[in-house]
C-alpha cells in the first residue's frame, strides 16, 4: 500500500510539472517560473545524493535548469516529464564528473527516473524567507539599506537616491542592520 501511494505521489508530481511547462511553453511566464522553481527543487534534493561535495551542488543545479531552459522547445508533451529532464541531468552530471577528472561512483542512479521526483529540497527558499522574517523586525532605516544594496545589489548612491536617506545614512543603516541581525541570529531571533 505504501509502495502505491509513493507512485501515486510521484505521478501527481509529474503531472503537476509537466502542465506548468507546457502552460509555459504556452507564454504563460508565471506558470514557466513556478516550473523551474519546483524542479529546482526536486532537482536539488536529488543531486544532494549524487554529489561527494555540496560546494558543487549548486552550481550543476543551476547548469541542469539552464539546459532544460534551453531545450524546452525539444520537449515532447507524450513524453515523461521525469525522463527527459533526468536524461538532461545525467549529461550534465556526466560533464561535472568528467570536467573533474573523476569518473562517477556509483551509476545506477542513471536509471533511477521516478526518484528525481522523489525528494525536494526548498532549503534556499527557506533561507530566504527566514531572512524575511528576521529583516522585517529591522526598522526601515536598516532595512531597506541591506536589501537594496546587500540583497539587490545596488549601489549605496542608487539607494539614497531611491530611500530619500543620505549614502552616508546608508552606510551606517547597513553596518547596524547586520550587526542587529547578527544578535538576532545569535539569540535566536
Amino acid at each position: 500500500m505504501e509502495r502505491t501511494t509513493s507512485q501515486q505521489t510521484l505521478q501527481t508530481r509529474e503531472s503537476e510539472l509537466r502542465a506548468l511547462l507546457l502552460r509555459g511553453l504556452d507564454g504563460d511566464a508565471r506558470a514557466y517560473r513556478a516550473f523551474l522553481d519546483q524542479l529546482g527543487g526536486h532537482l536539488r534534493g536529488f543531486l544532494r545524493r549524487r554529489l561527494p561535495q555540496s560546494s558543487e551542488l549548486e552550481d550543476v543545479l543551476q547548469e541542469v535548469l539552464l539546459a532544460v531552459h534551453n531545450a524546452r522547445q525539444t520537449y515532447r508533451a507524450e513524453q515523461p516529464l521525469t525522463v527527459w529532464v533526468q536524461a538532461i541531468c545525467r549529461y550534465k552530471l556526466a560533464d561535472h564528473y568528467r570536467a573533474r577528472g573523476r569518473q562517477a561512483a556509483q551509476t545506477d542512479w542513471l536509471d533511477e527516473a521516478d526518484e528525481l521526483l522523489a525528494v525536494q529540497d526548498n532549503e534556499q527558499a527557506e533561507a530566504r524567507r527566514d531572512l524575511g522574517k528576521l529583516l522585517q523586525q529591522l526598522p526601515p532605516r536598516q532595512r531597506l539599506p541591506i536589501v537594496h544594496v546587500k540583497l539587490e545589489g545596488r549601489s549605496v548612491e542608487e539607494t539614497a537616491r531611491l530611500t530619500g536617506l543620505s549614502s552616508s545614512a546608508i552606510k551606517v543603516g547597513i553596518h547596524r542592520g547586520l550587526k542587529a541581525l547578527a544578535a538576532k541570529i545569535r539569540g535566536g531571533a
